[in-house]
């Protein structure tokens, strides 16, 4: 069977509900021109801008929880696993889609567009994470916030009036980590007049000994989680290996980003009183 009749094959086979999440063929709008802060780059590793249909590269996207993934209107796109796997599996069951790229180095340079649409908000999704439960950045219409130590201590975060989440619009990432210190900034563009909001640009910055640690369980590398019963879209992906060495402004750059002390959370998410 060659390619297409297979793609046909595999698209036919999918339940009408694995499509029913809003999709559209619009272009993913320009990333603003951020540029790194304390990473120097070396190798890439993965690029892509998804210009192929079809189903991604299995060595470079692993799709996660039975949740399907295909690459469509120059996009890969993600929608929840179906209602029969949901039905099968009591815990992990790809209500949200979730995929990961296993081959960002543990220090690494990673640019990407993403945008979840639909669906709704968990206490945990959606996020995007750096090696599984090492450090994640969860995104909340009250808050974003990045986690570290499996989830258990807040490092960095955002409150709404800083920067709001919304569903629907395209979120540009610039992410640095080396050794214990990790870097993130967000930026959005203008959007349409269904879904307004000005653009807006968000710098993370933590340093704890645990986001130096690897994955101990589950999928290493980058990895992002849609809402609930929604969509993803991932678009113009680039992950670099980085130099030994920070770069060498980067002792005064941190100096202008803000501190943050790290603040223990419990097991549904809260702060540890």
């Amino acid at each position: 069977m060659n390619p297409r009749s297979f793609l046909l094959a595999f698209t036919l086979l999918l339940p009408a509900r694995a499509f029913a999440a809003p999709a559209t063929t619009e272009p993913t709008p320009s990333a603003p021109p951020l540029k790194p802060l304390m990473v120097i780059p070396d190798k890439p590793i993965l690029e892509d801008d998804f210009s192929k249909p079809g189903l991604p590269n299995k060595s470079q996207w692993q799709p996660r929880q039975g949740t399907r993934w295909l690459i469509e209107d120059g996009v890969l796109r993600g929608r929840p696993s179906t209602a029969e796997f949901q039905a099968a599996h009591k815990d992990h069951s790809g209500k949200e889609p979730r995929i990961a790229a296993p081959s960002m180095p543990q220090d690494f340079l990673a640019r990407f567009s993403v945008r979840f649409i639909g669906g709704s908000e968990t206490p945990v999704c959606p996020f995007i994470e750096f090696n599984h439960h090492v450090c994640r950045l969860r995104l909340s219409e009250k808050i974003t916030e990045l986690l570290a130590a499996h989830d258990t201590l807040r490092v960095a975060e955002a409150n709404s009036a800083e920067f709001h989440y919304h569903p629907n619009i395209w979120y540009h990432v610039l992410a640095e980590r080396h050794a214990d210190e990790i870097v993130i900034q967000i930026a959005t563009t203008p959007t349409t007049p269904a879904t307004p909001t000005a653009a807006t640009t968000l710098t993370l910055y933590a340093k704890h000994e645990s986001i130096a640690g690897k994955a101990a369980s589950g999928a290493a590398g980058l990895g992002i989680a849609g809402p609930r019963d929604g969509a993803v879209e991932i678009d113009n992906v680039s992950i670099f290996s980085v130099n030994a060495a920070a770069q060498g402004e980067w002792e005064a750059k941190r100096k202008s980003l803000p501190t943050y002390k790290p603040v223990p959370l419990n097991k549904k998410g809260q702060p540890d009183q």
